[in-house]
């Protein structure tokens, strides 16, 4: 791998979350030969990296559950899982289906994916392109197979014959390598049912604390950071109010988990997957990122004033948000937007402070999610290439230095004509000698307003270029300095305006605007 080595963490970085095994699968296929991490062509690392990102998330890479998949297949999730791969993946085989690589039987790297030594390699070559790697870490369950299940069963929840009984869907039955049969709670989500291939590990267990953060400082060596499944479910509250039931009412841990997780790993990136409004909390835990699903659903489900409330947040807090459009949990961004709509909402996303997630295969507009559980499957899906093109142009856009060093700021927008102006988002990014304005519009049909811009000079001319489509219009500042710019854009349209005063536009020379 060529490029830059990675000396340091660019603000408001890219991340490229590959679906590991898939992505293997379609080398394999590609190649007409069996790939493992330490195998891909350099080629293909080239490619993959050309728009520029500063991580690269390698999705399931740990050892699968072969206990947890048996279990998957027998419950209730398995008929509407095949009824769905029919749909939607003409042709699949058993063979295909690996298991969740959220099941993980061990924290080491699964056969199909490859070795520590490989990963050793494929890290190395990142951080040589400027790059750094995210692996997964899952705090909150193990697979049923895991060895701890037999070794120290006090690490887990467990019920004896009567509870299991009772509530058989809650648990599972299994046989340890002693010969004793053990009833272990499945690891759930409070609204939803367990989830049948996983062992809920107990966090008021200091012993399991103090293995879970060996895990965690073992994978940490060999990676820059680590994203963290469903990192609100071992806060203590939330943890104390989900398994009240298997332990006394006073019992609590003297500190929180994440707290012990970030003094072990404290040159790590730490990524929360996280929902219920606990951004703010794990931030304060000490995670650098955090999903922002908030701002996914205003875009796929509310109005623009929704996404306006949302962007007025602090500055410093949104740059610790993880934006996306699309990941692995989430159906493929094309057809859930739409081709029009996710043009706006992909400009919008990926010009606001934070870390911004591409998934595998969103810049090529696939259409088709392929499930986590699946390895084998190549799915025979041509590009989209007027989607590929315009994500072509749009992280070149994005990719220049003002969008991650710059100052952001979120602007108002006034009436004009009852033009729909409440159906804009403006924003602006400005650093020495640069300044961007963004303007989108998020709703059907034509809507206008006004942007007043405080930061150009209101005795000096500007050019504003549209870098979407190359056209540049000739403002002057008093006007829009004071009125505001008189922005007009059709249904999904949007700006990302180069804004230089005339007379640097025309020479050619840099000029620092106030």
């Amino acid at each position: 791998m060529k490029g830059r080595i990675l000396t340091g963490r660019r603000e408001n970085p890219r991340l490229y979350e590959i679906n590991t095994a898939q992505w293997l699968s379609e080398i394999s296929k590609k190649n007409g030969k069996r790939s493992t991490l330490g195998t891909v062509p350099e080629e293909e690392w080239d490619r993959l990296l050309a728009p520029g990102f500063d991580y690269v998330w390698l999705m399931g890479v740990w050892k699968r559950s072969s206990a947890g998949l048996r279990i998957f297949r027998q419950g209730p999730e398995w008929p509407p899982f095949r009824e769905y791969l029919d749909a939607a993946l003409p042709g699949w085989k058993d063979a295909d289906v690996a298991g969740s690589p959220y099941s993980i039987a061990a924290y080491e790297p699964d056969p199909m994916i490859g070795t520590w030594e490989e990963l050793q390699t494929v890290r190395a070559g990142l951080n040589k392109r400027g790059t750094g790697l995210i692996l997964d870490f899952v705090p909150n369950h193990t697979a049923p197979d895991h060895p701890w299940v037999s070794e120290h069963p006090d690490y887990y929840f467990m019920a004896d014959r009567a509870g299991y009984e009772k509530n058989p869907s809650f648990y599972s039955r299994i046989n340890g390598a002693d010969g004793e049969t053990r009833y272990i709670a499945r690891g759930k989500d409070p609204n939803f049912p367990a989830w049948s291939d996983t062992a809920q590990l107990n966090y008021f267990n200091p012993a399991l604390r103090k293995a879970m953060l060996s895990e965690l400082r073992k994978i940490a060596g060999y990676s820059d950071g680590l994203r963290c499944d469903m990192a609100m479910l071992v806060i203590n509250d939330i943890f104390a109010r989900n398994w009240r039931s298997f332990f006394p009412a006073d019992e609590t841990a003297a500190m929180e988990f994440w707290e012990q997780a970030r003094a072990a790993a404290p040159g790590s990136i730490l990524m929360a997957e996280a929902y219920w409004n606990t951004e703010w909390r794990l931030m304060e835990m000490g995670f650098d990122y955090m999903y922002d699903k908030t701002l996914y659903d205003r875009l796929r489900f509310s109005s623009a004033q929704e996404t306006n409330l949302h962007l007025a947040a602090d500055t410093g807090y949104q740059k610790k948000l993880v934006r996306f459009l699309e990941n692995h949990d989430e159906p493929r961004s094309l057809p859930a937007f739409g081709p029009w709509r996710l043009r706006a909402a992909a400009v919008l996303f990926s010009t606001l402070p934070g870390m911004k997630l591409f998934y595998h295969g969103q810049l090529e507009g696939k259409k088709i999610r392929i499930p986590v559980q699946i390895a084998g499957y190549v799915l025979p899906e041509e590009p989209e290439k007027d989607v590929q093109a315009f994500y072509a142009k749009l992280l070149s856009i994005t990719g220049q230095d003002v969008f991650h060093e710059g100052q952001w700021r979120l602007k108002d927008v006034f009436p004009f004509a009852e033009g729909g102006h409440q159906n804009l988002v403006a924003y602006t990014w400005k650093s020495p000698g640069r300044l961007k304005l963004v303007v989108v519009n998020m709703d059907t049909g034509r809507s206008q307003g006004k942007v007043p811009l405080t930061e150009l000079d209101g005795l000096k001319d500007y050019i504003f270029l549209d870098e979407l489509n190359g056209r540049e219009y000739e403002r002057n500042g008093a006007e829009i300095t004071n009125a505001g710019l008189h922005v007009i854009l059709d249904g999904y349209q949007a700006h990302i305006f180069d804004i230089t005063p005339r007379q640097a536009a025309k020479t050619k020379t840099e000029t620092k605007i106030k």
